[in-house]
């Protein structure tokens, strides 16, 4: 994953405009990026739910393009790790995912994640068009 963008507040909620141009869907498909802690986690939890045809771990929000995991991993890079998931929106809706998402994460902490702790451990959701801005906008604010 690719992205020109740097997040600096405690949960961020951002457009990634490259991520965008990279989020490919099969016929029917959308896409959502989310972060929440270790990707590996996050990818699992969302392979689960009824409608997800995958989930792909990747960074975004970082300064080096194409790091690799131990870049990402020493924290130098400004990368998270994040989870690009596919999903046929007729079974699943993205406010859904939302719904997913914050069952499953912590937004009160800074940098970290149950046992995973750091930079690229921090939570976002990453929209990648103005509905699923407004949609994720209104999540949160909930």
């Amino acid at each position: 994953m690719k992205a020109g963008f740097a997040v600096s507040t405690l949960f961020a909620l951002t457009l990634s405009s490259a991520m965008a141009a990279d989020a490919a869907n099969p016929a029917g498909g959308a896409s959502a990026i989310f972060a929440s802690g270790c990707f590996w986690c996050t990818e699992s939890d969302f392979e689960k739910l009824p409608g997800v045809i995958s989930a792909e771990s990747g960074y975004t929000a970082g300064r080096t393009r194409n790091p690799s995991y131990e870049e990402v991993s020493a924290g130098a890079t400004g990368h998270t790790e994040a989870v690009r998931v596919r999903y046929d929106p007729a079974r699943v809706s993205y406010p859904q995912l939302l719904d997913h998402f914050w069952r499953n994460v912590d937004p009160t902490v800074k940098d970290s994640q149950f046992c995973d702790h750091g930079t690229q451990y921090r939570s976002g959701i990453y929209f990648l068009n103005d509905e699923q801005r407004k949609a994720a906008e209104a999540s949160r604010d909930a």
